[in-house]
């Protein structure tokens, strides 16, 4: 759960596609905390079904779904609880 005091931004628009997980990671940040998150292939292809099976597709479905990925990412992240979180198919 979030709240006013749980602020999570996405300025930095660098993401990398990670082969061994299987996902797009990114990054955000809660004044000066990092959290790294990852998208798995799962979720990507369910935002955009038609992304291409390889880490360049999985980067444009990442990119041209930013704002909605981070939405998502916002709404489970908890100061303090976790270095990294994992976005799935079931969160969109």
């Amino acid at each position: 759960m979030t709240g006013v005091d749980h602020v999570i931004d996405f300025p930095n628009h660098c993401r990398s596609y990670d082969p061994t997980r299987r996902a797009v990671r990114f990054w955000g940040h809660d004044s000066a905390i990092e959290a790294s998150f990852f998208i798995g292939e799962d979720a990507l292809k369910r935002i955009q079904p038609d992304a291409r099976p390889d880490a360049s597709g999985f980067l444009n479905a990442f990119d041209c779904n930013r704002d909605l990925i981070c939405a998502a990412a916002a709404k489970i992240y908890v100061r303090g609880s976790r270095g990294s979180y994992d976005l799935v198919a079931a969160h969109f």
